[in-house]
């Protein structure tokens, strides 16, 4: 056990080591010489103050995104290995009988092992945002939300898992199956129930204010047979500088949503080609497709999860004094095996979303018919986040669900508008 411990921590030191060298010493992300000068080389939009700081800000972002990936697999394996899982069992059979309840005990306190861990990182993440500019939350506002979003992805991961080691339990090498079959609904009634009960715990909420801006929202949205009959705008200005806009929810709780600071920082025209690359999403059904290829994932993952566990529980069981697999103390292997088979997936979904957004900006685009408008709004929101045009590769190959920005932004240079 101290050898994979020992090699772990080796490895994650020359991991370190090699994603400083990648994102601060080797990674080039200038524009290639054909696109200087163009409206996608950020020399354009940008002041020289605000390169240098892009070029610094998001090597740390980076830096510190990358380096949390294994960090999270640590926790689990070391868990594990060191028989906290094993005492944890044994505290929760302490506790109470029903089982239910030590699973709640068991999650709860490796839930906050894990929150400490990572806790230095997600405050060196926001310390950053807030040095260059980009968040501008006050430190109890961003507690605040760090302490709603534990609650809130805590007591939906509870949830998950009571249901997964309910079924594991009783059907140790297929319990894949009826996780997924009840993941359906479930997955289908977080996104109906998110717009409206979720996301209000962080921000505020209201119909747009601007009356104009709505009215021609609502007509654009008329043009493109989309029945809207209100959009929404949230206060995020009391936390960052950055500028978004998105679609989410379905059914009667589908939600067209501004942040505020979009509102401010866009003339009417640019918010309305925002806002067309959002109705975008919802004329080709991109929620309802998200929603499909998800559960397909899901079911893929927990199959190849059930199978490795089971695979794991018999080889290594004695040694990590589990029981059956359905043994409680191997949650920590469930939960690292999600995070790892989530990891691997990864790149796929962020290609398909990379799809889905080049489709939204090609409707968009020939919605508007408004190329000036178009350009200039990307320009203006990769200015205010201190966004890459031309991100590292490997950012692009795993993280990034949108085309980057000199893409894009070439991409609506060069469109032959149709007639």
């Amino acid at each position: 056990m101290k050898k994979i411990a020992r090699g772990f921590l080796i490895f994650y030191i020359i991991y370190l080591i090699l994603i400083a060298g990648y994102f601060f010493i080797w990674t080039n992300t200038a524009v290639p010489p054909d696109v200087r000068g163009t409206a996608a080389d950020p020399s354009v939009f940008m002041t020289e103050q605000q390169l240098a700081e892009s070029t610094s800000f998001n090597a740390w972002r980076h830096f510190l995104t990358f380096g949390g990936i294994p960090l999270e697999w640590g926790v689990y394996l070391f868990v594990m290995l060191f028989g906290f899982s094993h005492w944890l069992r044994q505290a929760s059979e302490r506790l109470s009988r029903h089982f239910l309840i030590q699973t709640a005990f068991f999650f709860v306190v490796l839930s906050l092992v894990s929150a400490a861990v990572f806790f230095p990182l997600d405050f060196a993440a926001y310390q950053l945002s807030v040095y260059y500019g980009v968040s501008v939350a006050p430190f109890p506002d961003w507690l605040k939300d760090q302490v709603i979003s534990f609650a809130v992805n805590g007591l939906i991961s509870f949830v998950s898992l009571a249901a997964v080691f309910f079924f594991i339990r009783r059907y140790p090498r297929n319990w894949w199956l009826p996780v997924w079959l009840l993941a359906i609904p479930f997955v289908v009634f977080i996104m109906y129930v998110q717009p409206v009960i979720i996301d209000p715990l962080y921000n505020h909420f209201q119909p747009l204010r601007d009356g104009e801006l709505k009215r021609e929202i609502l007509q654009l949205a008329d043009g493109a047979d989309i029945p809207a009959e209100n959009v929404y705008e949230v206060d995020m200005s009391k936390e960052t500088n950055a500028m978004n806009a998105y679609v989410n929810g379905i059914g009667d709780h589908l939600r067209i949503v501004l942040w505020d600071t979009t509102i401010r920082q866009l003339s009417h025209s640019e918010v309305l080609f925002i806002m067309a690359h959002e109705m975008g999403h919802y004329v080709m059904h991109h929620v309802a497709w998200g929603v499909a290829l998800t559960l397909a994932g899901l079911l893929t993952g927990l199959f190849l999860a059930a199978k490795i566990h089971l695979r794991i529980v018999q080889r290594w069981g004695a040694a990590l004094n589990l029981h059956h697999p359905g043994d409680l103390a191997a949650l920590p292997i469930v939960l690292l095996l999600f995070s790892l088979l989530s990891f691997a997936a990864q790149p796929a979904e962020s290609a398909v979303s990379r799809q889905f957004e080049w489709q939204a900006d090609e409707y968009a685009i020939h919605l508007t018919r408004d190329r000036k408008a178009a350009i200039s709004s990307f320009q203006k929101i990769s200015a205010a986040s201190l966004g890459e045009v031309n991100p590292p590769a490997l950012v692009r190959f795993i993280q990034y669900d949108h085309p980057t920005m000199l893409e894009r932004i070439r991409y609506l240079e060069q469109v032959q508008l149709r007639k």
